[in-house]
């Protein structure tokens, strides 16, 4: 829902501090966090939804920001985004691409979050780079998907397209587990091939978070259920560095153009290493109750790092950057 919280018009801000653009759906923790961190710092923050963000193209960059008028952020930070219409979705992603073309630096950009939203083209672009990630088909009739399953002969499951935290998996065994059509999200039957294995009784994969080009928090997520989200009750359990996964993870970041991705891995019955899953927008409470680690801080840090690499870059003073 749109909503937009800023300093006062009146307060000072402190000669040389960077302007943030904290993208959010809502104000949830994780938001709370990171704005936190960043003031921390001494940043200035503004905390909106893109739906108060507007295109006008008679404004001095084009595009009106709430509490900032005219005045372009030093960075956008994108925790979230709201939901919509087509539409406005379309309309919201054009503004972090706008917001690119002007020499903002997002993170994540448009590019990335649409790659990774789109589990069908996350697929794709983890096969183009040569990780290991199970075969997926996406295809938009049941008479395909029906194909698919019985040409595989073997356990595959059935993702949402656009979907996260577990949400509407189904595990497919045969072509009498395909819900019917106009159960299907979309339209779409996005298949992957179900790769996962138990331990008495027990299934586990691996989160590994990525920020700055590196590895900065990891842990193993073990669940009573083969969907070990940790927003379906999965535990998270702290895990010793993993090069293998490490460098898979951070691979997997860069293909889909990522800068800050929650990577999951999984190793097969075999032992054999996997990539599922990219997400461009990750939730940490599982990570930083495994790990012990200030996640907003590392990310604040990081964002806040790539501004000042910018600024010396340019050369700019940092008043005149900020307008």
């Amino acid at each position: 829902m749109p909503h937009s919280t800023r300093r006062p018009a009146t307060e000072a801000l402190a000669p040389g501090a960077p302007r943030i653009l904290l993208v959010t759906a809502s104000l949830d923790r994780h938001a709370r966090e990171l704005r936190a961190a960043f003031e921390a710092r001494g940043a200035w923050v503004e905390t909106t939804g893109l739906a108060d963000v507007g295109f006008d193209t008679e404004a001095r960059h084009g595009v009106r920001f709430p509490g900032l008028g005219e005045t372009l952020p030093d960075a956008v930070c994108v925790r979230t985004m709201d939901g919509g219409s087509f539409e406005a979705v379309t309309r919201r992603l054009s503004l972090l691409h706008a917001l690119g073309r002007l020499g903002v630096h997002v993170t994540n950009d448009a590019r990335a979050i649409e790659n990774c939203v789109d589990k069908a083209m996350t697929s794709f672009l983890l096969a183009r780079a040569g990780l290991p990630s199970p075969r997926s088909w996406t295809v938009e009739s049941r008479k395909q998907a029906e194909a698919i399953v019985q040409a595989e002969n073997h356990a595959l499951v059935l993702k949402p397209l656009f979907g996260a935290q577990g949400k509407g998996l189904k595990l497919i065994g045969s072509v009498d587990d395909l819900p019917p059509h106009d159960e299907i999200a979309g339209g779409v039957y996005y298949l992957q091939r179900f790769v996962g294995h138990s331990l008495a009784g027990r299934w586990s994969d691996y989160r590994l978070l990525v920020s700055g080009g590196r590895v900065v928090a990891a842990m193993r997520r073990e669940a009573a259920c083969w969907i070990t989200n940790i927003k379906q009750g999965a535990a998270a359990h702290a895990v010793k560095p993993d090069a293998e996964l490490e460098n898979l993870a951070v691979a997997a970041c860069d293909a889909v153009g990522g800068d800050f991705c929650g990577v999951d891995l999984l190793r097969d019955a075999d032992g054999r290493a996997h990539v599922i899953e990219v997400n461009s927008m990750p939730a940490w409470t599982g990570l930083k109750k495994a790990s012990g680690l200030d996640i907003a801080a590392i990310r604040a840090g990081h964002v806040l790092d790539a501004v000042a690499k910018r600024r010396a870059a340019n050369q700019v003073p940092s008043e005149t950057a900020l307008t």
